[in-house]
């Protein structure tokens, strides 16, 4: 034997190539015609040259790096000195820099004359979630708490300009001696999760200044995402019951406010991004709204961080999706590429068709947000269909990302390289379904939302448009006004929640896709001709036009 022969057995072949260097947007069929349906008129220029910076390779690099290098917590200095800074890896600070300059943040309630503001931040949050989803968490509470954020106007006075800035500062400071603001929020704590009535930590009043009623707050969060924001809206109990608090981290007499950190979370997924535990000591906070308001003002903002659920979810789906697409075209197994194997075509195929009906339900969604204050409709839709979309579209995420998955076999599961990123997309797919509600919170909110008497109307109302185009459509959609006017248990709500889903995403997908695309997604989930998995779409199903739609070659 040779020394070469030694040196080198064989030579590498067969392994398909990282997928970057694409545009995201541009490449993407399925999010133009949500668009085109949506909003005819926005213009594509910014999500095009957003689409190109997130398939870049070094953004896929940058994503690498800060999940690689978690955030690490300082809680004291080397005297001995309480700091309680969390520390990032510098390309997570690229990252989040990227997410302000291209507005994915409060500026939408700042453009809001445009008339397509969240459905074009909508489209861009998907985008970037496919390059790096975790550092998104401060960005999607910031444009959460905005709005809410009204109820002190002497605080939104101060605090507005900052919050919808984009040129990211990372440095604890002064909130007027920053170039931009983000916010984060802390509601849940040990003993009540979901149930933030039971929340124990207190507030008690301490006097008025120049941002109103301030209070002294005493207790913890269990749940403290993002807390090197600037700021946070909290619960906490006041004489008056459960209340929402302004927190900054920064005093405005330039001192650090009392919140102390006291440990990370130690994730599943989502290794970008800082949540903590934290304990607050006589904090100072002021107060948002009326006293004993604090469920009310939760629920305004919940609704906006569970539509970036779904954003979030479907931008994981295309991502997915895309790599799948591009490693199948490229491997070779039994003589033919991959894509080319019947079996892995209906795998890929009946893939395709669950990601484009994601994407139309969350850009619907999103629509609903830039009309809902001027047309009843739409507001009936974002109190439907908010609750609908998280709960649907976040479920489907999970055994969606397993089944991409297996499309790359052993290389999918591995964390290194640009397959790697299917590994970390698996992890993050169960966080959407959890955060601001799990299923049963959802199909709960569902139910209150059916139970206001013009909810059945407006619902046959956005199926209208599609009916007679399919049988199993009809049937379902004949149906479901029905079944919202008859519901009176809370079993029935995830059953409900899932037809719902259903129904609009044909009826979305009749009026945005092909027909091949429409009837296909018909005939599987509605009509029953689709088994218990990925890949079981029926004979009829025209795969070669759900496959070029899906990512050009």
């Amino acid at each position: 034997m040779t020394a070469a022969s030694l040196a080198a057995t064989h030579e590498v072949f067969n392994q398909s190539t990282p997928w970057a260097d694409a545009n995201l947007f541009m490449t993407n069929q399925p999010l133009h015609d949500a668009l085109r349906l949506h909003a005819p008129s926005l213009p594509l220029a910014g999500l095009t040259a957003l689409g190109a910076e997130m398939g870049s390779a070094e953004m896929a690099t940058h994503a690498r790096l800060a999940n690689t290098y978690k955030p690490q917590l300082r809680t004291h200095d080397r005297f001995g000195h309480r700091t309680d800074v969390v520390e990032f890896h510098p390309s997570y600070h690229a990252l989040m820099g990227a997410a302000l300059r291209h507005g994915l943040h409060a500026t939408p309630w700042s453009r809001q004359n445009t008339g397509h503001a969240h459905i074009e931040r909508a489209a861009g949050f998907m985008l970037f979630t496919e390059a790096e989803p975790s550092i998104l968490c401060p960005v999607s509470m910031s444009y959460a708490v905005t709005p809410a954020l009204r109820g002190n106007a002497a605080v939104w006075a101060d605090w507005s300009k900052g919050l919808a800035a984009t040129q990211y500062d990372p440095h604890l400071a002064l909130f007027s001696q920053k170039s931009a603001l983000t916010m984060g929020m802390g509601m849940t704590e040990k003993q009540g999760g979901s149930d933030v009535r039971a929340n124990t930590t207190q507030a008690v009043h301490d006097g008025d200044d120049a941002w109103g009623a301030r209070y002294r707050i005493t207790g913890h969060k269990w749940f403290f995402s993002a807390p090197m924001c600037d700021a946070f809206l909290i619960l906490a109990q006041a004489p008056g019951g459960l209340t929402c608090f302004f927190l900054p981290r920064v005093l405005p007499d330039d001192t650090v406010n009392a919140i102390r950190i006291q440990r990370l979370k130690d994730k599943l997924g989502n290794h970008a991004n800082a949540s903590s535990e934290v304990e607050f000591i006589d904090a100072m906070a002021w107060r948002v709204g009326e006293e004993g308001r604090g469920v009310a003002q939760i629920l305004e903002m919940g609704t906006m961080t569970r539509l970036d659920c779904a954003l979030g979810t479907s931008g994981l789906m295309r991502q997915a999706l895309s790599i799948a697409l591009h490693h199948t075209r490229q491997r070779s197994a039994f003589g033919k590429k991959l894509i080319e194997q019947p079996l892995m075509r209906n795998v890929l195929a009946d893939l395709a068709l669950e990601s484009e009906a994601a994407t139309a339900l969350s850009i619907r969604l999103a629509s609903a947000f830039d009309h809902k204050d001027k047309n009843e409709h739409e507001a009936i839709m974002a109190r439907l269909l908010t609750p609908v979309a998280k709960f649907w579209v976040c479920k489907r995420g999970s055994v969606f990302a397993q089944e991409a998955m297996e499309c790359l076999g052993g290389n999918g599961y591995v964390e290194e390289g640009g397959e790697g990123v299917m590994a970390r997309i698996y992890r993050e797919m169960p966080l959407n379904s959890i955060w601001e509600g799990a299923g049963n919170i959802m199909a709960l909110d569902l139910l209150r939302a059916v139970r206001r008497a013009d909810t059945a109307a407006a619902l046959a109302d956005e199926l209208a448009p599609a009916r007679g185009a399919h049988p199993a459509l009809d049937r379902m959609a004949s149906a479901l006004p029905l079944r919202v006017d008859a519901m009176t248990t809370e079993a029935e709500a995830r059953r409900l929640a899932q037809d719902v889903a259903l129904a609009v995403q044909a009826a979305l997908l009749y009026r945005s896709a092909p027909s091949a695309v429409f009837g296909a997604f018909c005939e599987s989930r509605l009509g029953g001709d689709w088994g218990y998995s990925f890949g079981t779409l029926g004979t009829g199903v025209d795969l070669d036009t759900l496959l070029s739609r899906a990512l050009p070659a």
